[in-house]
């Protein structure tokens, strides 16, 4: 072959690969019109999915949150009910104590009322430890500052010797639960 004809094969081989490359570059698409809308119809699709999906789990978390709050209330209400169950009971139960006490403060006179009085006193002793056992406790009135979360002021009066706002006398012991006062106690405080 003559020096020619070779750059005549080669310019073929090269005029060859160029229209190939062309050729590959003015490819036409591979959807048709019909076809790209129905891809775009289908991402539509999809992102309307993934907002419903979303708005699902998002009120599912709520509805969890919900019910983990109904519970946690649940439990706080059963114990407080646990730890307050007794309080009618001991609340309708203070008159009787009282009561006792005004009943045990008379002097007796003869054998028989006193047998009586004792018979009265093992019985009080009794239902004081029975209301103690329920968590029932005296509040501390005489001799303390007067403290309204405690102490009902019913009188008040003037004594020099004590400090301003002690408790000087006690008309009704006060009863707590717990930390619940069931009734204040009926105090006369220093001015």
């Amino acid at each position: 072959m003559t020096e020619r004809q070779e750059d005549l094969v080669k310019e073929e081989t090269i005029t060859d690969e160029v229209v190939n490359e062309e050729t590959t570059v003015e490819e036409p698409s591979i959807f048709t019109e019909e076809q790209t809308q129905e891809v775009n119809s289908n991402e539509d699709e999809l992102q309307k999915l993934r907002a419903e999906i979303d708005e699902k789990e998002n009120k599912y978390l709520r509805l969890h949150a919900d019910f983990e709050n109904y519970k946690r209330r649940a439990l706080m209400d059963q114990q407080s009910l646990m730890t307050y169950r007794a309080q009618s009971l001991v609340t309708d139960l203070l008159p009787v104590l009282d009561n006792f006490e005004r009943a045990l403060q008379i002097e007796t006179t003869d054998e028989q009322t006193a047998s009586l009085k004792q018979g009265m006193e093992m019985v009080y002793r009794q239902l004081v430890e029975a209301v103690k056992k329920e968590g029932i406790e005296e509040i501390p009135a005489l001799g303390e500052q007067f403290d309204p979360n405690f102490h009902q002021a019913v009188m008040q009066e003037s004594d020099s010797s004590k400090p301003s706002n002690e408790v000087l006398q006690e008309f009704q012991k006060g009863y707590k639960l717990k930390d619940r006062v069931i009734r204040p106690s009926m105090v006369k405080v220093n001015e």
